[in-house]
């Protein structure tokens, strides 16, 4: 009864503060819930999800490359600035942050609770986008890593 609430709970928030991804999402985790076929799916959304996910965003930033919107010439004005300069370093950096991150999610579930609500708080006080969890936890990697308290799972 308290996962019904809580999901609920978030589809509400995500309806009054009009985020339609967080809306989407959480009826669609819903729908699978009230379908007991379908709750297989939920594990395999679980454990898959944000690979399907980065799968579908990589796809998605390939896209203006294949329509000829960004090609070479543009790729090489980005060396020619240092803006440029930095979006390719914070490119490297949240890369490597993320697969820290999946990795902190795979033995710390736990963790999983407070980037979500996190996630869930940014989207909807600070009008973000749920795109942070992996990110989040690349970044709670490092500080963690810092002040030498990764869980053992980690180690």
């Amino acid at each position: 009864m308290e996962s019904w609430l809580f999901l609920l709970g978030v589809l509400a928030i995500a309806a009054f503060a009009k985020n339609k991804a967080l809306l989407i999402g959480v009826a669609f985790v819903i729908v699978l819930k009230a379908l007991p076929p379908l709750h297989p799916f939920m594990k395999l959304l679980q454990t898959q999800g944000i690979n399907w996910g980065v799968t579908v965003i990589s796809a998605a930033i390939m896209v203006p490359i294949a329509t000829g919107e960004i090609g070479v010439k543009e790729l090489l004005k980005t060396f020619k600035s240092p803006a440029g300069w930095i979006a390719i370093a914070m490119g490297v950096l949240v890369a490597v942050l993320s697969a820290k991150g999946v990795g902190l999610l795979a033995a710390s579930p736990e963790m999983t609770v407070a980037l979500v609500f996190g996630t869930i708080l940014g989207v909807v006080l600070l009008k973000g986008i749920a795109a942070g969890p992996v990110i989040a936890s690349g970044m709670t990697y490092v500080i963690l890593t810092v002040f030498n308290i990764l869980p053992a799972a980690v180690k």
